[in-house]
C-alpha cells in the first residue's frame, strides 16, 4: 500500500476516532494536564462551551479513575445540545447569564468548582485581528462566570489566540490569578495562533463582587487600583511535549505496522453533531434546493434586453 496523499491523515484526528474521543481537541487537555497536573485533587469541574464534548470525556475518564463516582461532579455548559456523556451533567445555557451560574452552583450543592475549563472559540474569519478580539471577549465572558463558580485557589484553563495585544488580556487574568502561563500543547498545530492560558491560584481582588452586570469587557478597574501604569505583563510560555511526539502539522500513513500485512480500518466519528445550526442548510444543499445566483443578461429575453439598451441610450 503506497503512501499517497489519500493514505495519510492528521494523526490526532485518527487517534481520536480509534480511542473513542469525540474530537481531536481531547489531546490538548490531556497534554496540558501532563505538563501542569491540573487534575490533582480535583473533584468538581465546569466545562464551558463544552460541545461536542471531548473535554468532558477526558474529565469524566480522568477524575473517575482516582475518585469515587459519588464524589466527582462535572458540569458541561453550551448553547448547543450535546449527546449525553456518562458522569457528566449537561446544561444548555448561556454563560453570560446569571441563571446559568446559579444552575452550576446548584449541581455542586452550593459549593464551588475546583477547576473551570473552556475550549470555546468563535467561527474564525481568517482576519487575525478580528478573530483575536472576539476570542478575547469570549475568554472574558468565561472568566466572568468563573468568578461566580470557582473556589479560591482554583484553576482556570481557556483557549486563546495569541496576537500583538494579548498582553492586555494577560494583565486582566493576572488580576484574578496569582499565576498565569501560556501553554501550547503538542497536539495544537504550530501553524495556528491557538494556545491556552493556564491560570492557577484564583484569588480575586479585595472588594471584588462577581456580577453579570459587569462582564469584564472593559478596564474599569481603577477603583481597585489594579491596572494603573503599564499594562504589559510578560507571561511564561510553555511548549507541552518534546520533538519525539507526533507533529500535529504533519500527516502520517494510515497503516499501523507492516504495510503489506496490516491495513488501516476506517473508523467513523465517535459522535457526529446531533443538531448543528447548519443542519437545514446542509440538507437543502444535498437536495439542490439552495437558491442560486442568476445573471440578468443571460436570463433576460430579447424584448427586455432591447428595452434596457434603449433606456441606457436615453439616459446618456
Amino acid at each position: 500500500m503506497g503512501k499517497t496523499s489519500k493514505d495519510k491523515r492528521d494523526i490526532y484526528y485518527r487517534l481520536a476516532k480509534e480511542e473513542g474521543w469525540r474530537a481531536r481537541s481531547a489531546y490538548k487537555l490531556l497534554h496540558i494536564n501532563e505538563e501542569f497536573n491540573i487534575f490533582n485533587d480535583v473533584k468538581r469541574v465546569v466545562d464551558l462551551c463544552a460541545a461536542p464534548g471531548s473535554w468532558s470525556q477526558v474529565l469524566s475518564k480522568k477524575l473517575h479513575e482516582k475518585n469515587s463516582p459519588d464524589d466527582v461532579k462535572i458540569v458541561a455548559v453550551d448553547l448547543q445540545a450535546m449527546a449525553p456523556i456518562p458522569g457528566v451533567t449537561q446544561i444548555q445555557g448561556d454563560i453570560t447569564q446569571l441563571s446559568t451560574a446559579e444552575q452550576i452552583i446548584s449541581h455542586f450543592d452550593g459549593g464551588r468548582a475546583d477547576l473551570v475549563v473552556c475550549d470555546g472559540a468563535p467561527d474564525v474569519t481568517g482576519l487575525h485581528d478580528i478573530d483575536e478580539y472576539v476570542q478575547a471577549q469570549l475568554i472574558l465572558a468565561a472568566l466572568n462566570i468563573t468568578t461566580h463558580v470557582l473556589k479560591e485557589g482554583g484553576t482556570f484553563v481557556a483557549k486563546i489566540f495569541r496576537g500583538k495585544d494579548i498582553t492586555l488580556l494577560y494583565s486582566q487574568l493576572r488580576i484574578f490569578f496569582k499565576k498565569v502561563t501560556c501553554a501550547k500543547p503538542r497536539s495544537s498545530r504550530n501553524s495556528s495562533i491557538e494556545a491556552f492560558v493556564v491560570c492557577e491560584k484564583y484569588f480575586p481582588p479585595q472588594g471584588y463582587k462577581p456580577t453579570m452586570g459587569n462582564p469584564l469587557l472593559d478596564h474599569s478597574y481603577n477603583e481597585l487600583n489594579q491596572l494603573e501604569g503599564s499594562n504589559r505583563i510578560i507571561v511564561p510560555f510553555v511548549a507541552c511535549g518534546d520533538l519525539s511526539a507526533y507533529d500535529s502539522d504533519m500527516t502520517y500513513p494510515l497503516t499501523l505496522g507492516d504495510e503489506e500485512k496490516e491495513l488501516y480500518t476506517y473508523h467513523p466519528p465517535t459522535q457526529p453533531p446531533i443538531n448543528p445550526p447548519y443542519k437545514q442548510a446542509a440538507e437543502m444543499r444535498r437536495k439542490d434546493q439552495l437558491a442560486k445566483p442568476k445573471s440578468l443578461w443571460i436570463n433576460a429575453d430579447s424584448d427586455s434586453l432591447g428595452k434596457g439598451l434603449s433606456d441606457l441610450k436615453l439616459n446618456e
